[in-house]
């Protein structure tokens, strides 16, 4: 049995896809400059290269439209093209982009950023997440005169060594990095304090709440408490949760206050920006009010480029003046409650199922022993793909409409058939068109790997 023994063909071609993304594994190491956006994480040969977006619907070359879930890996809430965004940022860069002195933006966007997080005093901008994560965390060493880092049993904080060493993709990476850094349990206190109290530790850093899992009551000052009880700085990860879970971040919508705290994605609408934020008496180690020695905190060359602050100050405006925190959580509840309803009307709701904050819904396919497996989830993905639906995950954005939401409840209707053959017969495999997806961070190539032309 093969793909094409038991599909109808598929209207949606991949031609100039493919041909583009095989160029790309050419010219790019991995075909993609960032390894979540990889053609392995897609079903093969049903990766599409896109050409253009519009609210919460995207165009590839071969001209397939689909809506779009996950929107620039969780950095695009307003929607791709959102007009005021685009039209500040079209404002500005008229004016220059960048320059050899501070500008008057920069004071402005720094007064935004400021007025919105409580707790943060000052605050450095830079181009992505991975260098503010990397600069909070060579404070913290600065501060506390110590070396060793603390993360939550998390997904990602940073393509450096600290924490890329601590994984299976750690080619490359310094010998001493990973013995630097240890772990901990989300919402285990006593994991957290077992782990500071075996060594002196530099600072805690972790996401205050995750798209599958909030903070049990009294968790995350239970981590505040025992950080100020044995010196470690604390710092949030807000990535994610910034522009998301609220406005204010995690720290806002939790109330509690890190030392620390890190922010990216969201903040431009998916432009180009990042930033550190933290309490005075810190951030001025890596500047000139200090007697103490200097940490060369961050210093880059676009992190004040003018783009990526009109655009953040446009969506400061955006989520002061509209409610996209509401319109995403209401889509993701619609989704979500219409998804699982359709798979519990297919009895496959042990199979299928749609999980998490609504603004930041996953999904999971299990195999026959209801065990989480990539096969299944690749031939969820390849169904969903042929129908008009692309997306790693529900992540929604406040551009989802009624329509979009419909579009995906009736592809993933038309899917469950297929994925209940698949079921039935033990195995997704004969029903893909090629490979199934991979973890993005492993430690070879296999089981995706691109043969050389």
């Amino acid at each position: 049995m093969t793909y094409t023994d038991t599909h109808d063909p598929f209207l949606r071609t991949f031609d100039r896809s493919n041909a583009l993304q095989a160029r790309l594994h050419e010219l790019v190491p991995g075909g993609a400059h960032t390894y979540a956006r990889g053609s392995d994480q897609y079903p093969e040969f049903m990766a599409p290269v896109l050409d253009r977006g519009e609210g919460a619907r995207v165009w590839d070359v071969d001209g397939n439209c689909y809506v779009e879930y996950g929107m620039g890996l969780r950095s695009v809430t307003l929607g791709h093209g959102y007009g005021p965004v685009v039209e500040a940022v079209a404002a500005q860069i008229a004016k220059g982009t960048n320059f050899s002195r501070p500008t008057a933006l920069e004071v402005a966007a720094a007064e935004d950023f400021l007025a919105l997080v409580p707790g943060a005093d000052m605050v450095k901008f830079a181009k992505n997440g991975s260098d503010a994560t990397t600069a909070a965390v060579r404070l913290a060493r600065a501060v506390t005169g110590r070396q060793r880092v603390l993360v939550c049993d998390q997904p990602f904080f940073s393509v450096d060594d600290w924490f890329i060493g601590t994984t299976p993709m750690n080619a490359g990476t310094s010998r001493d990095s990973a013995p630097n850094t240890g772990s901990f349990r989300f919402n285990d206190l006593d994991s957290l304090e077992e782990s500071l109290a075996a060594t002196p530790v530099a600072c805690v850093i972790l996401e205050a709440g995750t798209a599958t899992t909030e903070p049990a009551p009294g968790f995350l000052d239970g981590v505040r408490n025992l950080c100020d009880r044995h010196g470690a700085l604390l710092v949030f990860d807000e990535m994610i949760t910034g522009f998301r879970w609220s406005r204010y971040g995690a720290q806002g919508l939790y109330g509690v206050q890190p030392d620390l705290s890190c922010w990216g994605k969201a903040m431009g609408n998916g432009f180009p920006i990042a930033a550190l934020a933290g309490r005075r008496e810190f951030m001025e180690l890596g500047g000139l009010r200090t007697d103490e020695k200097r940490v060369f905190l961050l210093s880059t060359t676009h992190g004040p480029e003018s783009a990526g602050l009109a655009a953040f100050r446009a969506v400061v405006r955006a989520y002061a003046t509209e409610d996209p925190i509401g319109r995403m959580e209401s889509a993701g509840r619609a989704l979500s409650r219409a998804v699982n309803a359709a798979a519990s009307d297919a009895g496959l709701e042990d199979h299928i199922e749609v999980l998490g904050r609504p603004s930041c819904l996953v999904f999971v396919a299990r195999d026959a022993d209801r065990r989480p497996s990539q096969e299944f989830r690749t031939l969820l993905l390849q169904e969903l793909l042929a129908r008009g639906v692309l997306g790693q995950s529900f992540v929604v954005s406040a551009a989802h409409t009624d329509a979009d939401i419909a579009l995906t409840v009736d592809a993933v209707r038309a899917a469950l058939p297929i994925y209940k053959r698949a079921l039935e017969t033990g195995s997704a495999t004969p029903f893909l068109r090629g490979r199934p997806v991979a973890p993005a961070l492993r430690a070879t190539a296999a089981p995706r790997r691109i043969m050389s032309e």
